[in-house]
This record gives C-alpha cells, structure tokens and sequence, in this order.
C-alpha cells in the first residue's frame, strides 16, 4: 500500500501555501499518473477529468523541519520513497530557465523549501510524517 503526505512551512501567508501544495501536486501527478482516476461522466452526461484516487493529507512543519526531514527523506529514496521538493528558488523565479539557473549554483545547506511531497509504501511515509500536525 502506497501513502502521499505534503509537508508544508506553516509560516506561509495562505496563497504561498496554496501554490507550493498546487505545484508539488503537479510535479506528483507527473511522476506517477496512475494516481490520478479516469474521466467520469455526471447523470447529465457531462465530463470531469480524473482526479486523485488516494488521500493526500497537508501536513505541517517549520523551515527548519522541512529541511531536517528533506535530509531524511533523501536517505530513504532508496527504499522507494518518492521526495519532491519546493523551494524559495522555485516560488521567486521568473521563468523556469531562471529557476534551473538558480538552482545549479545553490548548495543543498542553502535551500529554504517551503514543502515537500513524500510518496511510497504507506509505513515509510508515516515513520516520516506520523508526529506532523494536520494543516488548519
């Protein structure tokens, strides 16, 4: 059984929070499209593109906790856990030629990420995610 968790810098005003959860979304939807449902039809016969088909709780962290579990999560991928970051590189860039510029000449120690997205076997996540509180 797999599990998806987003871990968010709960010090964002409300719209950042929207757009790190809306572009790790995407970059997950990406990278395993089978979580995403076929097309349905309503009752009037009218279509609605597929969504998740799993549950993706919003959890909440601190810049130093997202960093510290960025770190840990790393270790993991090897175990099959999926990690997709957002960072403050990412949310100030003009362009994504500006971003991947950016990016190449910033160390790791020097990110600031303002979420994560973690994905894999249901146990891993949890041991990762299990003590993080619930965005509100």
């Amino acid at each position: 059984m797999t599990r998806c968790a987003f871990i968010i810098d709960h010090a964002l005003p409300p719209g950042l929070i929207a757009n790190t959860t809306a572009a790790l979304s995407m970059t997950l939807g990406k990278l395993r499209p089978d979580l995403v449902g076929c097309d349905l039809r309503d009752a009037d016969g009218i279509g609605h593109p597929g969504i998740t088909t799993i549950v993706m709780p919003i959890l909440v962290s601190d810049a130093e906790g997202l960093r510290a579990l960025r770190r840990q999560a790393a270790e993991r991928e090897a175990e099959g856990l999926a990690v997709v970051g957002m960072t403050d590189i990412a949310q100030r860039a003009k362009s994504y030629d500006d971003y991947s510029r950016r990016l190449a000449v910033t160390r790791q120690e020097e990110l600031r990420y303002l979420g994560l997205c973690l994905h894999g076997p249901a146990a891993l996540v949890r041991s990762l995610t299990g003590s993080l509180p619930l965005l509100k």
